[in-house]
């Protein structure tokens, strides 16, 4: 890992946007690292598209603004392509990963990241989410594949936080839902 990474994450309201960013930037912290992880919204309504983002770096972090040039962009929300410019900014060498049914090598096109030197992923969080927490919220899947594509955390630093911070607020089968949906999404990360 460079001493900063940059995290931009699309959703709409009510998906687990924020709560991902939070949790990643804890994963961070339980390994001695250091972490920022805020929102960018208004008064948004249920279903209002929303970014947040994260950062972390193995040194104190002294930017206090959104993240402009991210090296790792998430697309929970696929309805959003075409809407927001989801790649705006996006580093040299930096990765995409979008939740849809679509393969890697389709979403690169989708994107018109062709001629880019960029990564792409695509992980079906919806259908994972739906299978194992029965709504769409795709949060959980998605930091599951964010562990897949870059590499930062391995799998079970991510299930031990989500047991974690989970395990304080919902109930232990809602809790073991959402790790079974980490796994998966693991497992079935596609690169492109």
């Amino acid at each position: 890992m460079n001493d900063l990474t940059e995290i931009r994450w699309h959703g709409r309201a009510g998906q687990g946007l924020v709560t991902a960013a939070k949790l990643l930037g804890e994963t961070a912290l339980g390994t001695g690292q250091y972490f920022q992880a805020f929102p960018d919204y208004g008064p948004e309504r249920m279903g209002a598209p929303i970014r947040a983002y994260t950062r972390l770096s193995l040194s104190p972090i002294n930017i206090h603004s959104q993240v402009h040039h991210p090296n790792v962009v998430l697309v929970l929300d696929p309805t959003l392509l075409g809407v927001v410019d989801v790649t705006e900014g996006l580093a040299e060498g930096g990765a995409v990963l979008v939740n849809t049914d679509k393969t890697a090598p389709e979403m690169r096109r989708v994107l018109g990241l062709e001629e880019r030197d960029v990564r792409v992923y695509t992980v079906d969080a919806s259908a994972i989410a739906m299978d194992t927490l029965g709504r769409e919220i795709t949060n959980t899947p998605m930091l599951g594949a964010f562990a897949r594509a870059t590499g930062l955390f391995p799998l079970d630093k991510i299930i031990d936080d989500v047991r974690s911070s989970f395990g304080k607020k919902l109930r232990p089968e809602i809790v073991e839902a959402n790790v079974e949906a980490v796994r998966r999404a693991y497992a079935q990360v596609q690169q492109g």
